[in-house]
């Protein structure tokens, strides 16, 4: 006897009209007066009485233009945003007090622990970083002075240090058993302080504002036999249990996993990345599949459905299940040390479980606007971080692109299997799904004869819905991919061409980590042995995770960089997104077009290349700030661009895995609209002129690399081999090569075409290049000394209106007599902001000014770009723009 269908089983009508969303538009005005507080400082009365005005003239007109209401009314929104983000920035000031003793000198101070230590490893040495916030500071002079200011401390110990250790993870404590100071200690310690610095260059990463949203004034370095552990507690009780319970979770992490998975596991379930290496990171970011290696709103999303579908699977009802799943939510973001992102995940999730629970699925878009005002409202700012941005970019598209078209599509399909007897249901279908329904009705019948009428229906719609399932998760994927274009390509210059198959198979394998990691970690709190399951299938999971993200992000297809993107592009790219979002629930031609031009603008924004910024004409020569190191950009008259050296670490630093190349550099020449370098020469093999050149290659595949000498240098090989892969041409360059780049006039005036490599880098081993046009030229002479000096005087008599002083300045180059030869009108000093160097010297100073040579330092100016044009020479400070 056939089953009859209640009313309430028929399918729901697809509801093509776009639903109001008031609060989504509310959140975008108010955004967008944050933008505008931002950019355009008023005084506060200013924006109180532009509000105060609208608001009255939107209650005015709200019976008689409804519309006119509206559009006040969002105005009201926008100027409410720049008045409250000026207000909370006069009042979120920063204490800078310990800045007025960061000049490198010891300095007692008594601080407590504000931030757990993370162990690092620097060459021979470990590091423990952590934050502090001081209370008193005792100067060499004896002078006490109460100071309440962040300070990021460093703390350096020899690797033979024997200190007993305190948490330290497992796989560590063979190698060092350093002890890790923790929230709320109190601390007394000999330090040398230094002010946070940026490099000053278009296009940088701004670290003094990272350090400063954390609270941190100052860096700091001390000694960890110079530490002193004092009595007491400082600090909030409620964040101490929430450390503890974070160090419990990595100790646990690292007990139950091996230390390679422990490390992927740490970073991708709380936020915890110290023991992930530069390559894993990079591995993930060229593979698009970065989000998964940090915390981010999709374990937010994976835990939410868990949790959820599991209760409901025990039988609770919607509102406790609900609850318990936003408590769950919030109690993991609260261990973890994610801070915004995590949070900003779990109100979202928690406004969508509520209108949920309020059967308000449809109005998603609307409960995503708020959450992203009650968010704006709680810390204005967020909308100018590229976390919150792309956060809210990515939710927004699901919401509003993925899941219609799935209503559409898929959705409306997986009806066809519903209540699979009612003949009543299936009269209900539109004619599509009714034939769809009775093929597959046909398939199982035919099945039936094999493995009987139960088991053919549950084959045929378990095979449905995982095809199905498999199509959503691609298209979500792919409108993913397409609509993070934009953001992707802004901040982080990365065009993901493999990201769409690498989510793919990488997001399943995080679905079933997640669950299995936590089941693993509660087991094993309870009893170990029960363990072994879930931390075997969380093993294979991370497996294949770091298996797909090895292999498609070691494919040269994979490591496809961008420059900048124009703002046209943005904007097109922009109005693209917001043409799909409108377009998905109108006619199925209008959808397909609208879809086609989000793609058309996501291929436009990761292959359309903006015009490099570079004037015809002239010589542009821009010296760098990459602190201690050397580089600098040369174009010439017809836009050809050499880079001659791209920075590097120094010393202990050589371990760091800070890339000067990539950190640095390269995010200059992004700035510039630059996507593919002529040439790169490489001056000598110091690590703080040639150690950020490879990945310089790896990102610009320039048609040749110049090298002078070649002395045994791990860097260089490595920058040679680098070549060699990438197929880049290596030309050796000696004395009396002359050639014409791009309408330049070059000359190579060091080496000498005898001179003999030695048996490691050496200062004197430097590439001398006279770069001329018309009658103006520039001199770059690496670190070149006296003895090379003394030769190009002797063999060339060298004359240039712009010099690069040699050796950062240093005493034992640029030498008087080099100088009475060159007579330089400008001269360009790379070097470090207060090093311990002492770079550059007096002396070296003294004899450019006795020669009239006005003088420009990276360390003062940022990065200075000077322009050749033939006849006279004129000179663009970053620092003054």
């Amino acid at each position: 006897m056939t089953s009859q269908a209640s009313p309430t089983a028929f399918p729901q009508t697809f509801w093509c009209k776009a639903q109001r969303q008031p609060m989504l538009w509310g959140a975008v005005a108010y955004a967008g007066g944050i933008i505008v507080g931002v950019h355009a400082w008023r005084p506060p009365l200013w924006w109180v009485l532009a509000t105060f005005a609208l608001i009255l003239c939107a209650v005015y007109f709200r019976s008689r233009r409804p519309a006119f209401a509206w559009i006040l009314a969002m105005a009201m929104l926008l100027f409410a945003g720049a008045l409250h983000v000026q207000i909370r920035s006069g009042s979120n000031r920063l204490d800078t007090t310990i800045q007025n003793f960061a000049d490198r000198q010891p300095v007692q101070i008594v601080a407590h622990v504000i931030r757990d230590g993370r162990l690092r490893q620097t060459g021979p040495e470990f590091r423990e970083i952590l934050d502090v916030e001081s209370e008193e500071l005792k100067t060499e002079t004896g002078l006490r002075v109460p100071v309440h200011s962040g300070i990021r401390l460093a703390i350096y110990s020899p690797q033979d240090n024997k200190t007993v250790g305190e948490g330290v993870p497992a796989g560590h404590e063979g190698a060092h058993s350093m002890r890790m100071f923790r929230y709320g200690e109190r601390i007394r310690f000999l330090a040398r302080l230094r002010r946070p610095r940026n490099f000053r260059n278009p296009g940088a990463f701004d670290y003094q504002g990272y350090l400063a949203e954390r609270g941190i004034a100052a860096l700091g370095s001390a000694k960890v036999q110079e530490i002193e552990l004092l009595p007491g507690f400082t600090g909030s009780r409620m964040e101490w249990w929430r450390t503890r319970v974070h160090r419990s979770v990595i100790a646990k992490v690292h007990e139950l996993w091996p230390a390679r998975e422990a490390a992927l596991i740490d970073a991708m379930m709380i936020g915890e990345d110290a023991f992930i290496d530069r390559d894993t990171r990079t591995d993930f970011q060229r593979s698009g599949t970065y989000h998964v290696l940090v915390v981010s709103g999709m374990n937010v999303s994976i835990l939410a459905f868990v949790v959820f579908w599991t209760l409901r699977r025990l039988h609770f009802s919607d509102i406790p299940a609900t609850l318990i799943t936003i408590f769950l939510c919030v109690a993991y973001a609260f261990m973890t040390e994610v801070g915004a992102p995590v949070w900003r995940a779990t109100l979202m999730c928690a406004v969508y479980l509520l209108t949920r629970l309020l059967y308000r699925e449809r109005a998603m878009v609307n409960g995503i606007g708020t959450a992203a005002l009650a968010l704006l409202i709680y810390d204005p700012r967020q909308i100018l971080t590229a976390s919150f941005q792309m956060t809210f970019i990515c939710v927004l598209i699901v919401a509003a692109i993925g899941v219609p078209v799935l209503q559409r599509t898929s959705q409306l399909y997986k009806q066809a299997w519903k209540n699979w007897d009612s003949i009543d249901y299936a009269s209900q279908l539109p004619p599509k799904l009714a034939q769809f329904r009775v093929e597959l009705q046909f398939i199982a019948e035919r099945l039936s004869r094999f493995v009987g009428e139960t088991w053919s229906r549950r084959i045929i719609c378990s095979a449905m819905s995982s095809c199905f399932a498999a199509f959503e998760l691609a298209f979500i994927s792919t409108v993913m991919q397409v609509g993070l274009a934009a953001p992707m390509a802004y901040y982080f210059h990365r065009a993901t061409t493999l990201g769409l198959p690498a989510n793919l198979m990488v997001v399943p394998l995080t679905q079933l980590m997640m669950p299995s990691a936590i089941l693993a970690l509660g087991l094993g709190y309870i009893w170990p042995g029960l363990a072994k399951l879930p931390v075997v299938a969380t093993s294979l999971a991370v497996d294949g995770i770091t298996g797909t993200v090895r292999g498609l992000g070691g494919l040269q297809l994979a490591d496809f960089r961008v420059p900048t993107p124009s703002l046209m592009v943005m904007a097109i790219a922009a109005a693209a997104i917001v043409l799909a979002m409108w377009g998905v629930r109108r006619h199925r031609i209008v959808a397909y077009a609208a879809l086609c031009t989000m793609l058309l603008g996501a291929l436009a924004v990761s292959f359309v290349a903006p015009t490099p910024k570079a004037l015809a004409g002239v010589i542009e020569v821009t010296s760098i700030d990459v602190g201690e190191g050397d580089s600098t950009l040369l174009i010439s008259p017809e836009g050809e661009a050499l880079l001659i050296d791209a920075g590097g670490p120094i010393g202990a630093a050589t371990s760091s895995q800070f890339d000067f190349g990539e950190d640095v550099v390269s995010p200059y020449l992004w700035s510039r609209g630059i996507s593919h370098l002529a040439a790169v020469a490489i001056s000598h093999a110091h690590s703080d002129h040639a150690g950020g050149i490879a990945a310089v290659l790896k990102n610009f595949k320039p048609s040749e690399v110049w090298v002078g000498l070649e002395p045994p240098s791990a860097i260089l090989e490595n920058v040679l081999a680098t070549a060699q892969n990438l197929h880049i041409k290596v030309v050796r360059r000696r004395e009396g090569d002359r050639f014409q780049f791009g309408g330049a006039d070059i000359e190579v005036l060091y080496p000498a075409q005898d001179a003999g490599a030695g048996d490691k880098p050496r200062n004197n081993d430097s590439m001398v290049l006279r770069a001329s046009y018309g009658e103006t030229s520039v001199l770059l002479e690496g670190d070149a000394e006296k003895p090379v000096e003394r030769y190009l005087i002797a063999a060339h008599h060298p004359t240039a209106t712009l010099l690069k002083v040699g050796h950062h300045g240093s005493s034992n180059a640029s030498t008087q007599e080099f100088l009475e030869s060159v007579k330089p009108q400008v001269a360009i000093i790379s070097v470090g902001s207060a090093n311990s160097f002492g770079l550059p010297r007096v002396q070296t100073l003294g004899r450019l000014a006795e020669m009239g040579t006005r003088v420009y330092r990276t360390d003062l100016d940022g990065a200075v770009t000077f322009y050749l044009d033939g006849q006279s020479l004129r000179t663009s400070v970053a620092a003054l723009q």
